[in-house]
């Protein structure tokens, strides 16, 4: 049996691919790194819902009054602007995400977001809106029903609310229009973006694209790109190329770093997150201030006044703890140490500082 050249050599990429020894903790590329072409473009527009149950937006809307006016005006339909009720109308703005290979006649899905005083979309329906680029060009048309997963209930003294009733989703709501301009098949170079910047990462990724198209294609140009040549035999037809470079598994090395979020007392901590040997004592000093007034009663027939005087509680209490020796060599043995001690998260958060201050943390403290 003869095999064309082109597809000889993507069946000897998939064998080699196969063959290729699993790593331990090994991931796809595709899963790390995206690809110079294949992205998706926003797209933006402003509208109008209709058909809303009195919760749309009020009189002093003036930009929902200007739009009902020109819309019905653009109908035939002379209206005089001081005699619309836009109650049952809210302005929106239109996003959706388009893919760089949606064609026309492509569906995509539409997010609208209330741009008025609107209290509910639930129930509204999305005139015709046209979706732009950033160039300005009209790439998508949407309209139709919304889907709205809250909603908000409101009476004289109470009100009761879930989620957020002023944004709401059309599935398959724009219909693509324009093409983006741009063949993917006539690139003679790719280009490997990482989504986490790290030379070693970069550099294993080019030796694993190397090793399976059999040459030096692959060359990493910092810490988080990697360009490939087109092989000859892909050219025009970078698809099988594709398809085989995505799925190969690398193992990523990235640097130690320890997370904070400060805002919910979350902390999490790499696993390459190594700890000197350092004391640690971690206390808390508690002072509870109390006020309160007496009342000084005079004695019977005494000359005396009825006073207030005033009185002060202080209790001081300081919570104790030994002074524990952390030392971890691993992550688990650092998560152990700071657990010995009985630290909360909101503690580890104070602890991984100090320890960073005193040179005792490898690794980088981001607090988000």
């Amino acid at each position: 049996m003869n095999l064309h050249p082109a597809r000889l050599v993507s069946v000897l990429l998939a064998l080699l691919v196969l063959a290729l020894p699993g790593r331990a903790e090994a991931v796809r590329i595709k899963d790390i790194a995206t690809f110079s072409g294949v992205r998706d473009n926003q797209l933006i527009g402003y509208g109008l819902v209709v058909g809303l149950a009195g919760t749309g937006d009020k009189k002093n809307s003036v930009f929902t009054l200007s739009s009902m006016k020109n819309m019905m005006d653009r109908m035939g339909v002379g209206v005089d602007a001081d005699a619309l009720k836009i109650k049952n109308v809210a302005s929106v703005m239109v996003t959706a995400r388009m893919p760089v290979s949606a064609k026309p006649g492509t569906r995509l899905d539409v997010t609208v977001s209330s741009v008025g005083d609107a209290t509910s979309l639930l129930g509204g329906v999305l005139l015709q809106t046209a979706l732009k680029g950033v160039d300005g060009k009209i790439y998508s048309l949407a309209q139709g029903p919304l889907a709205v997963g809250g909603f908000s209930i409101s009476g004289v003294a109470s009100r009761a609310a879930q989620n957020i009733p002023t944004v709401g989703t059309i599935p398959g709501g724009a219909i693509v229009e324009r093409a983006i301009p741009f063949e993917f098949n006539q690139q003679d170079k790719l280009t490997l973006n990482m989504r986490m910047a790290d030379f070693s990462t970069a550099q294993q990724i080019a030796e694993r694209l190397n090793e399976a198209m059999g040459g030096p294609f692959a060359n990493a140009q910092d810490a988080s790109s990697v360009v490939v040549n087109i092989p000859p035999q892909y050219r025009s037809n970078l698809v099988p190329l594709m398809a085989s470079v995505e799925n190969l598994e690398i193992s990523p090395d990235v640097a130690a770093k320890v997370v904070v979020d400060e805002k919910t007392g979350t902390v999490v901590l790499g696993r390459d997150v190594r700890i000197s040997q350092a004391a640690v004592a971690h206390g808390n000093l508690q002072i509870v201030v109390r006020e309160s007034e007496q009342v000084s009663q005079p004695g019977p027939f005494s000359a005396g006044q009825t006073v207030v005087t005033p009185g002060t509680d202080i209790n001081v209490r300081v919570e104790n703890r030994r002074l524990m020796m952390v030392e971890g060599a691993t992550l688990q043995e650092l998560v152990d140490g700071l657990n010995a001690i009985g630290a909360s998260p909101r503690d580890l958060i104070s602890i991984l500082r100090t320890l960073q201050a005193s040179g005792s943390l490898h690794a980088s403290l981001e607090v988000i």
